[in-house]
């Protein structure tokens, strides 16, 4: 009995030992984590944001810029993207040629390299520099386009215990931390683009949001309608057909079923609309209905001769 009793006791203090040793080994993958991201931070130049003021979330029924006249149109230069517009990503692709740009929530901790990988699997435990760790990288999936043209643009990262990564995104299911943060930036060589939060909500690995092939607008309209259903929040933002979405996936903390997903809409332009070509009249209707100068001349305009005034 009293061996048994040593035995369990020995037991006991091996998995202490072994969890011990595994917080450790995870506190020290956090802070060489962070010092990965602040050299990332340091080599790509970015700009002091701390001044400029809080983005503003659209008003519900301010009117579109389709619906104002050209003199009633707003200029309006938006401060982030002005700020970050010219961040030089040289730097960054010589220690790694997957980086593509950087993506950015105004005051929160979601401020990273944005990276590419031929699958979606290494960046899970790689970051942006290729070394192996727990805090992995922000990466866009790898079937997206790179120029972040697709309709739907899905980007993945974890939600890391010290709020690192995309760990602050579970804070959207709060109606107020929208209303304080409606705004994603992501920056590439084509300059930054503002995106509008739109929805937040729980999904299935499987499930709808993470559809990227769309044949026709009526299957974007019933994707926008799925993601507007889902969310928990209401944003009074709603994209268009021809607009572009945002979809930042992390963990829900709660097993590997479902994730969370934060989604924002980039304006796109309205597509023309094409106006449609004069119908062509038969030649014997042509010749009927368009009378020649001379008829016109005669008052015969009407295919019939008017009579000589008395």
């Amino acid at each position: 009995m009293k061996k048994l009793r040593l035995l369990l006791i020995a037991a006991l203090v091996l998995v202490l030992a072994v969890s011990v040793g595994m917080l450790v080994r995870q506190n020290i993958q956090y802070r060489e984590g962070e010092e990965d991201y602040a050299e990332a931070e340091a080599l790509v130049e970015l700009p002091d944001l701390s001044r400029l003021p809080q983005p503003e979330p659209v008003p519900e029924e301010a009117p579109s810029e389709e619906e104002m006249a050209p003199e009633e149109q707003p200029v309006y230069v938006d401060p982030y993207a002005d700020a970050l517009r010219n961040m030089d990503f040289s730097a960054l692709r010589e220690v790694n040629s997957d980086v593509l740009g950087w993506i950015l929530i105004p005051n929160t901790a979601v401020s990273y390299p944005v990276v590419q990988g031929t699958d979606n699997d290494y960046y899970l435990n790689h970051t942006w520099k290729k070394w192996t760790s727990v805090v992995g990288s922000i990466f866009l999936e790898c079937r997206n386009s790179r120029d972040l043209s697709d309709f739907n643009t899905i980007i993945y990262g974890h939600r890391m215990n010290n709020g690192s990564m995309f760990a602050s995104l579970k804070n959207y299911k709060k109606q107020s931390w929208w209303s304080d943060h409606p705004c994603v930036y992501i920056t590439d060589d084509s300059g930054s683009h503002k995106y509008e939060i739109f929805a937040a909500y729980e999904v299935s690995t499987e499930g709808e949001t993470y559809r990227l092939g769309f044949r026709s607008d009526q299957e974007k309209q019933a994707f926008i309608d799925y993601c507007l259903a889902q969310s928990v929040i209401d944003t009074g933002v709603v994209p268009r057909t021809y607009d572009r979405i945002l979809t930042l996936s992390t963990c829900t903390g709660q097993g590997h079923a479902t994730r969370w997903v934060v989604q924002a809409v980039l304006r796109g332009e309205a597509p023309q609309v094409a106006e449609a070509p004069l119908e062509e009249l038969p030649p014997e209707e042509a010749e009927e209905k368009a009378p020649s100068a001379m008829d016109i001349a005669l008052g015969r305009a009407t295919g019939k001769a008017e009579e000589p005034a008395s």
